[in-house]
């Protein structure tokens, strides 16, 4: 008799230890999480390598004792006689899962495992095995719990959810183990006469692990690689009448199956792992929207089975929220007395559809933690519930900002401003309009708001939005808005390239709304753009850390004498040059790219208006030093002042909220200080009067 350790993903392990009683019934189990334990004998291990569909790995269990010390580790590994097990010739590899007071890294204590094998080899035959990570002959296991070793053999050699029919997958495949466990928890394993569909199928790989369900044939039939293959006590007869017996026992199903997803593309790939697992003919493949999908003909019931995206980014989140609530007015209208099984790590997607769950089972989907959610097509969920914005705290004031600005834009000359910015604490959230788009920026929440609560929250959001706003889903963009410092604001964070023009008092701008975190225009600024514009006529401009440009623009449009635009950024310096061409701007106009505060310290031309709106923050790779607004501002002001002609203005402003300006350092530097502040700040954004800070110093003649 033998010791086995069978595992799988947390959340199987009573599934596995049900499954392993009915494949060996005469064995007595017991489970931990992740884990089935029994005594029994070789075929029976081999009979669960070969029929589990739930498990990952069967080992054989060979040493365990109590570990104080790495050295205990060594000789615990050195009881065992090695070469009982393989010989000097085969390539062996150690895994090494868990941790104690005295092994804290899994690679020491694989290595001590390690040094242990080869040292009885080298003493018994002044040779040793290699060791190779690429299809070792013999893979050994070491596993540490609290001050306990135990070690194994690995029997399935790589894991057991590997079929080997996945020639390519799709976005976020579900694990061949995990698809069968949702087969199982769905109760579809156990009505197979019943159909299946699976409406957002990707690879395939739900619809295939029922169609071996089906057909009974063995998940690892075709495995040619085993663990157990080079072991010196394999029963290679035993094995093969094995084998044998699971080839006799494959039957023609007789099953409906469907499975279809909205990409041609992965319906392909779906059509080729099916194939290579030989059950193509069994599946019925389509390319459809999952909205559309309807019953096989002459079924009013059945099961629906699937893997549906979760929305792990913000932006897909946006278009899936919609998706959501079409697919389950859908699911309610053509599948009535059906039975629903989805898989999901966003449960909130879910709860879009408006329907009851009636059970839910907590599972890790590789390292993600997932649930399955059953559902019953009932009369109950099958009511349509419309979502109502009556009592939506977030949507009833959306509307009152909206109504209120109505009357301030018919008097701007503008397409792009901010209709909410967290006016409830707990939608903290900041929101944009440009043209027909809507940029959403999620504040990180605070440490005290759960985590759950806060996404929620944010799904009410987009839920609201396009009711409220009328702007169709997918033309709303969402970002998360963290404290930002230096250049990390203007940093990409998507390759979307999603390019919108808007226009803002006689000018206009090119945007780019998915890309980076600001647009490529702050709306907090536009007042003051348009103060710089009346200011400048006739005269020389400099604008500093230019962004975009949008400053110099204005500058130009005010048919200032010359403007020079400088930012360290190749980019923006582009983005600034195609912003003076959509406005048709041609002239004395410069554009450089340098670190600001070395191109000024080193400059000497002179200007009568000098724009500077430097970040709070800064350690980019291409400056010569940090920079801190608050610490810096003089320094950066007292070179700006010798650019400066006499009776000339600096217009000063940053968004550091805490910041302070030094008046007593900035008059030594022969500047009068007007704080403009107040008179910067935009209708739409005078709910957060400290969303920048403005100051007009002039240079006493």
């Amino acid at each position: 008799m033998f010791e086995f350790l069978v595992t799988t993903s947390k959340g199987l392990d009573e599934l596995l230890a049900q499954e392993i009683t009915k494949l060996c019934p005469q064995l007595s189990v017991k489970t931990k999480p992740g884990q089935v334990l029994f005594t029994g004998e070789i075929e029976q291990a081999y009979k669960i390598c070969l029929w589990s569909r739930l498990a990952n790995r069967v080992m054989l269990k060979l040493a365990d004792g109590h570990v104080d010390s790495a050295e205990d580790v060594y000789q615990i590994t050195s009881s065992v006689n090695w070469t009982s097990h393989f010989s000097v010739n085969s390539t062996f590899v150690v895994d090494f899962v868990g941790a104690s007071h005295c092994i804290n890294n899994s690679q020491f204590g694989a290595l001590k495992i390690k040094d242990a094998v080869v040292d009885q080899f080298n003493e018994l035959f002044e040779s040793r095995p290699s060791v190779s990570k690429i299809e070792p002959d013999i893979r050994i296991q070491g596993r540490m719990w609290s001050d306990k070793l135990t070690v194994y053999l690995d029997l399935s050699g790589s894991s057991l959810h590997q079929r080997h029919y996945r020639t390519k997958t799709g976005l976020a495949p579900v694990k061949e183990h995990i698809a069968c466990a949702m087969l199982v928890r769905s109760g579809w394993a156990n009505d197979q006469q019943a159909p299946l569909v699976d409406p957002m199928c990707g690879a395939g790989t739900i619809a295939i692990e029922a169609a071996l369900m089906a057909a009974n044939i063995a998940p690892a039939l075709k495995r040619e690689r085993w663990g157990f293959t080079r072991w010196l006590q394999h029963d290679a007869t035993l094995w093969q009448s094995l084998l044998d017996d699971a080839k006799a026992q494959i039957i023609t199903p007789n099953c409906v199956i469907n499975a279809s997803d909205i990409d041609h593309g992965v319906v392909s790939i779906a059509k080729e792992n099916a194939d290579a697992a030989g059950v193509f003919s069994g599946i019925n493949f389509n390319t459809i929207d999952a909205c559309k999908v309807i019953p096989p003909k002459g079924h009013t019931t059945g099961y629906i089975v699937s893997n549906p995206p979760y929305g792990e980014r913000l932006s897909e989140i946006t278009a899936l929220l919609p998706l959501f609530q079409a697919w389950g007015a859908s699911l309610k209208e053509h599948f009535k007395g059906w039975n629903l099984s989805l898989l999901t790590s966003n449960r909130d997607l879910l709860r879009s559809m408006k329907m009851f769950a009636h059970k839910e089972y907590k599972l890790m989907n590789g390292k993600l933690e997932c649930q399955l959610v059953n559902f019953a097509l009932d009369e109950k969920n099958c009511i349509t519930r419309e979502t109502s914005l009556n009592n939506n705290d977030f949507a009833n004031r959306l509307s009152k900002n909206i109504k209120r600005l109505s009357k301030w834009l018919k008097s701007e000359d503008t397409n792009c401003y901010r209709i909410y910015d967290a006016d409830l604490p707990e939608y903290n959230v900041a929101i944009d309009r440009y043209g027909d788009w809507l940029v959403v920026q999620e504040y990180a929440a605070p440490k005290n708001v759960p985590e759950a609560k806060a996404k929620r929250r944010l799904h009410e959001v987009i839920v609201a939005l396009p009711q409220v706003v009328d702007v169709p889903a997918e033309q709303i963009v969402m970002k998360v808005r963290a404290q930002q410092k230096g250049k990390s604001q203007y940093e990409k964070v998507s390759q979307k390239q999603k390019m919108l023009e808007v226009f803002e008092n006689g000018a206009k701008f090119k945007l780019n709304l998915t890309d980076y975190l600001d647009t490529g225009l702050f709306l907090d600024h536009r007042v003051t753009r348009q103060l710089v514009q009346r200011r400048v006529k006739d005269k020389d401009v400099l604008n500093l850390f230019a962004y975009t440009g949008s400053v110099s623009v204005h500058a130009a449009l005010g048919k200032a004498k010359s403007v020079t635009t400088v930012d360290m950024s190749n980019t923006y310096v582009d983005w600034a040059k195609e912003n003076f061409a959509l406005n048709k701007l041609k002239g004395p106009y410069e554009f450089i790219q340098a670190d600001c505060l070395t191109w000024l310290e080193r400059h000497n031309n002179q200007y009568d208006f000098i724009f500077i709106d430097p970040p709070s923050f800064s350690n980019s790779k291409r400056m010569d030093t940090t920079w801190d607004v608050q610490r810096d501002h003089v320094a950066l002001l007292r070179n700006a002042v010798k650019c400066l002609r006499l009776g000339g203005e600096i217009m000063f402003s940053n968004n550091l909220r805490q910041f302070k300006l030094d008046e007593e350092g900035v008059s030594k530097l022969g500047l009068t200080i007007q704080d403009i502040t107040q008179k910067t700040l935009p209708e739409d954004f005078k709910r957060n009067p400290k969303i920048h800070g403005c100051w007009v110093l002039t240079l006493n003649a």
